[in-house]
């Protein structure tokens, strides 16, 4: 099925290679420069996903565009781009959820990137004739705007602690009680998170896309592919081999990880320390970027590099670092001063009891639930979940409480 039309309405030396990136990428990009073509346009088609709008040189025209989005019983996602200032004025304005906002400077690439994920989060079941991309809600599945919340960790420098922070915050999260947790192991390279939890038998995507693709007979959805660990949260890897990701489509993985969204509370997704297409598709999905940074200069490095990269990419304001081996190197003061990111949470380190927990196959959560290092993850736990009484106008929440990171201000540091 061919992508979906995006309307690009910027300045005239934006228009141009913005467009030309989105129709790089296969879409179908329609440059717009007065209302009135958006209204003519919008009377003649159905299949514009996505209207790109400068949300600050003309706030009039702001308004008639994003007005004739959604008349006539219309509902198209609009990515507004404005300058860091003007985004506050924006944010909790009462502009529908499905919309998102990027600040500039930008890249070309960052808008793809943005509209390749707010294509993705309006893909309907797929019939097996192809997904089709439509605006609104899934007909005959209630609840589908009640979505789970995105927690990806990445560092693009390895050894920092990423997989078991990633582990132990969905198990933390899951040891509410409360709350369905679905941990994904998207390292494609290094990826041991099935080992680790005593699931070595588990399938994984890979394995299943495999078969699918000889046999003919479609796969299951990714939420009945995870499997159950003993601390009650699920758990899915994409494979256990780097020589089996071929049929890892990035696009197709994303898809697939956002179509999970309806079946759990908290997504926890571990990332390959680097700048693949796969995970910058999935950065797209993510409400918040944790990014666990060791107190060492090669590991607070590769955090500032990341921290520019994530501004060219358009996901700057997603990201949070997390301290983890807190207090064995750089002061955390030196580490936020040199990257220019507030450290969101600490995590003490753990020694041999990570070591010894996954000997057993369980996290420290569950086999050491006492010991200060469980308690820093149920801290971080407690710093993401922001637990807020739906319909109380301080900002956008899912089904169960979550602050949809991005549309909030960030929390206050403890």
């Amino acid at each position: 099925m061919p992508r979906p039309a995006v309307v690009v309405a910027l300045p005239t030396e934006e228009t141009a290679p913005v467009a030309a990136e989105l129709k790089g990428a296969g879409f179908e990009a329609i440059p717009v420069a007065h209302p009135d073509q958006l209204e003519a346009l919008l009377r003649e088609r159905r299949d514009i996903a996505v209207a790109v709008l400068d949300g600050e040189t003309d706030l009039d025209s702001w308004l008639e565009y994003y007005s004739l989005l959604h008349e006539d019983g219309r509902s198209v996602a609009a990515l507004m781009v404005v300058s860091p200032r003007a985004l506050e004025r924006f944010a909790g304005d009462g502009t529908s959820l499905q919309d998102e906002y990027l600040t500039r400077p930008y890249s070309a690439e960052s808008i793809r990137w943005r509209v390749e994920a707010m294509c993705i989060r309006s893909v309907t079941v797929d019939d097996g004739s192809g997904s089709e991309v439509l605006s609104g809600e899934l007909k005959g599945f209630n609840g589908w705007g009640a979505k789970a919340t995105v927690l990806v960790v990445f560092n693009p420098k390895g050894g920092v602690g990423k997989t078991t922070i990633a582990t132990n915050l969905a198990a933390a999260i899951q040891a509410r009680g409360s709350q369905r947790v679905l941990l994904v192991d998207a390292d494609t390279v290094t990826g041991h998170i099935l080992s680790s939890l005593g699931l070595d038998t588990a399938p994984t995507v890979a394995d299943i896309w495999r078969d699918e693709a000889e046999t003919n007979e479609p796969a299951l959805p990714l939420n009945q592919l995870a499997a159950e660990h003993s601390s009650g949260m699920r758990v899915l890897a994409l494979t256990n081999s780097p020589l089996h990701v071929d049929v890892l489509d990035p696009e197709r993985v994303a898809q697939g990880i956002e179509s999970t969204r309806h079946s759990f509370d908290v997504i926890v997704i571990d990332l390959h320390p680097s700048y693949s297409a796969l995970n910058r598709a999935v950065f797209g999905l993510a409400d918040r970027i944790l990014v666990p940074v060791t107190p060492d200069v090669p590991a607070i490095k590769a955090a500032i590099q990341l921290r520019d990269v994530a501004a060219d990419l358009g996901i700057r304001e997603r990201l949070s670092m997390i301290v983890n081996r807190a207090n064995s190197g750089v002061t955390v003061e030196d580490m936020e001063r040199a990257i220019g990111m507030p450290a969101l949470s600490l995590i003490r380190s753990g020694g041999l009891l990570f070591v010894k927990a996954s000997n057993e196959g369980r996290t420290v959560i569950d086999r050491y639930p006492k010991e200060k290092v469980a308690e820093d993850f149920h801290t971080l736990a407690d710093k993401l979940m922001l637990p807020t009484p739906e319909g109380n106008g301080e900002g956008a929440t899912t089904k169960t409480g979550f602050r949809l990171f991005g549309r909030a201000k960030e929390p206050a540091r403890a």
